[in-house]
């Protein structure tokens, strides 16, 4: 009886694995949507401010209009694509259709139009333009994105084999912030002195190469969500629960609640540093702008090299655990960063560095605890709803963004920022404005890893309740055959 248990347990353990083609689709379709995310976080700003000539109150309004409304429309999409009935499953109809779109509307944003001689009026017409290209992208970044991200828990219910997965997703993922900052430093040394042609040429080569990977991953992991979903027929069900119960039961799941807040901590410190970023490294630091490049590059090829490395240490002693040591080193940077003067330039790369180690962390951990929730909400409700936590997530992380860029923008033009030109292309800054810049890259993401580090000790789903929830519902589905 035993072995024949045992034997039944290693069958199914081994069904759960993946195969590294299936990691590898997976891993790619992150990538075009991370080359966009990246360039956006990391470019939009200072291209809206000092490129298009859009005063920074209004450029913060714009991101922040675009990020409310793409937020909104997560949950749609997530519930949508739960009840979503096709011969392809539930997820791929969004990727496969909602791909090409998303790459036209990103080339789109970088782009400058003329509306008027006068500069207030051409001004608010840049912002109603921003605003409706920024929403409708942002509108088809949810609609493949979303049902991507939901595909982690439709691949495998294995607990180690999705940090396995987040792996090589968040390698791609990172990947492709390295590919969009090289790029981007490439096309500013061969176009030198020509910002508006820049972005062109950025925003057109990394909209087309963005929508590629999409493909990819539909082609390589569509056989093993079918597999699964033949062995699993539970996570193909489409959702009858109305959204409203939905929400009110998602809320009630007391895990859910600790991952939307380690999560949403953590990205609030990404998302509020890379978007103050720029103006640190040239305003107060005094640095051409390809220092800031070479900062990004630093943190964001850290955290792909360490990606592999965290997943093997959380295999041995725990998520959490991984996300303390990570957390711990992204601390001392980011305070680190509020105490640096104009000229430690060796010290502001020793601190990105030690940033990427936390990064990392940040990608991998929160996005490997979200299945296990996923199945604790199966136990108590009976039905699959990856759709409804996966959109709160993604929402979430969108309302950071806007939020951080927001305030970040808003109080630089109420400091008094100054706008670059040809003949000053690093004018000296009004104190108000350095200290805005050195506030929100050092004390304000402090804080917010701290609480995450506290809300992650009190995650409560351990390697072993996993199991025993796994456990639960294939008794619970033995009994329905």
């Amino acid at each position: 009886m035993n072995d024949a248990a045992d034997g039944n347990a290693q069958n199914h353990s081994e069904s759960e694995k993946l195969d590294l083609g299936t990691k590898i689709a997976f891993g790619a379709g992150d990538l075009g949507t991370a080359i966009t995310a990246m360039v956006g976080i990391s470019y939009l700003s200072p291209f809206l401010t000092d490129v298009a000539g859009l005063n920074p109150n209004l450029a913060g309004r714009t991101q922040l209009v675009g990020k409310v409304w793409d937020a909104v429309n997560d949950p749609m999409v997530g519930v949508l694509s739960d009840r979503t009935q096709s011969s392809q499953g539930r997820r791929y109809p969004w990727i496969i259709w909602g791909a090409v779109p998303f790459g036209i509307f990103f080339f789109l944003q970088w782009i400058v139009p003329h509306f008027s001689n006068n500069e207030t009026v051409n001004n608010w017409g840049l912002f109603w333009y921003y605003t409706a290209i920024s929403i409708l992208f942002n509108a088809f970044y949810t609609v493949v994105n979303l049902p991507y991200t939901a595909l982690t828990a439709e691949l495998t219910q294995d607990y180690d084999e999705r940090t396995s997965l987040n792996s090589f997703r968040f390698s791609f993922s990172i990947g492709g912030s390295i590919f969009a900052i090289l790029l981007a430093l490439v096309i500013s040394l061969l176009i030198p002195n020509n910002g508006k042609l820049q972005y062109i040429f950025l925003g057109a080569i990394c909209g087309f190469i963005s929508v590629l990977p999409l493909y990819w991953c539909v082609w390589g992991t569509k056989k093993r969500a079918q597999a699964v979903a033949r062995l699993h027929p539970e996570t193909e069900q489409t959702v009858s629960i109305p959204l409203w119960q939905q929400l009110r039961i998602a809320f009630s799941n007391r895990a859910f609640l600790f991952v939307v807040g380690i999560y949403l901590c953590s990205w609030l410190s990404v998302q509020l540093t890379a978007a103050i970023i720029p103006y640190f490294v040239t305003s107060w630091m005094r640095l051409p702008q390809w220092h800031f490049n070479l900062v990004l590059l630093t943190v964001q090829g850290t955290a792909m090299s360490m990606l592999f490395v965290w997943s093997a240490i959380s295999k041995r002693v725990g998520k959490q655990t991984v996300y303390y040591m990570g957390m711990a080193l992204w601390i001392i940077a980011q305070a680190g960063l509020f105490f640096l003067q104009p000229g430690q330039i060796t010290l502001m790369y020793i601190f990105a560095l030690m940033a990427g180690f936390g990064v990392s962390t940040a990608y991998l951990v929160p996005w490997s605890m979200l299945p296990d929730v996923v199945e604790l909400d199966e136990l108590k409700t009976g039905q699959r709803r990856e759709g409804i936590f996966y959109s709160f997530m993604v929402f979430l992380q969108k309302i950071c963004l806007g939020i951080a860029v927001n305030i970040v923008l808003q109080r630089l033009g109420a400091a008094g920022y100054i706008k670059p030109t040809p003949d000053i292309p690093i004018p000296i800054q009004p104190n108000a404005v350095l200290d805005v810049i050195r506030v929100s890259i050092g004390p304000l993401p402090t804080i917010a890893l701290v609480c995450g580090m506290v809300l992650t000790y009190f995650y409560p789903i351990t390697r072993e309740m996993h199991a025993e929830i796994l456990l639960k519902l294939k008794e619970r589905q033995e009994k329905r055959n």
